[in-house]
């Protein structure tokens, strides 16, 4: 288990130099970026922040953040399926929830024994902070020392990044038509909206799709 939980955190921690590289290019010092990386530990979320950031400035800050907290709402329900698993009380629940993202939360469902589930989220979660930040640091450095990001068209990178992630979760008719109506929403809105802006009023039509999809199943 241990092994595996380590496997997992190499194979995670390596999109961290990516992150790191991304950040730096995007503005953030160095250690600004191992500061959002250590506290924020969201993949996701820290990929769109730097996106957006990287298109909009500071100015796109608030958009940025935003569009980093509705990707990271799903940690809020990963916790909710973690906490009879874990069940950890007093300064342990604090660690528990930093910990609570998609790898610890699948390593842990995969396990056959409540016994097994609960290392296989520690162990996940643990090897996956170490390695994520401190590669996160190696990309930061890394992105410092490489200059103009135009010149090795890492601009366009975070991007590129956020859509391999999102890319193999969209897995039936109904995400990728949520996914393709978001894109189109996102780049008309564009055009007269403020960096950042757009992302967050694609996120909102596809909460009201899922609204709408979900209501009627129900019916």
């Amino acid at each position: 288990m241990r092994a595996a939980s380590i496997g997992v955190g190499i194979a995670t921690g390596l999109y961290g130099i990516s992150f790191g590289a991304l950040s730096v290019t995007a503005g953030l010092s160095i250690w600004q970026t191992q500061v959002l990386s250590l506290l924020m530990f969201s993949g996701g979320s820290q990929f769109a922040f730097v996106g957006v950031l990287a298109s909009g400035g500071l100015s796109a800050v608030p958009s940025a953040i935003i569009s980093a907290w509705l990707l990271g709402v799903r940690n809020g329900f990963y916790a909710i399926r973690m906490a009879p698993i874990v069940g950890s009380k007093g300064w342990r629940l604090g660690v528990a929830a930093q910990l609570t993202i998609d790898e610890s939360t699948a390593v842990a469902l995969s396990r056959e024994t409540p016994e097994h589930s609960k290392r296989g989220f520690w162990w996940t979660g643990v090897a996956v902070f170490v390695f994520w930040n401190s590669l996160t640091f190696v990309g930061a450095y890394a992105g410092k020392l490489i200059g103009s990001p135009e010149q090795y068209g890492l601009d366009a990178a975070a991007a590129a990044a956020f859509v391999g992630l999102v890319w193999p979760r969209l897995k039936s008719v109904f995400t990728s038509v949520a996914a393709i109506v978001a894109l189109v929403v996102a780049v008309v809105t564009s055009i007269w909206l403020p960096a950042g802006i757009p992302v967050i009023v694609a996120g909102f039509v596809v909460v009201a799709l899922v609204n709408i999809y979900f209501g009627k199943a129900k019916v």
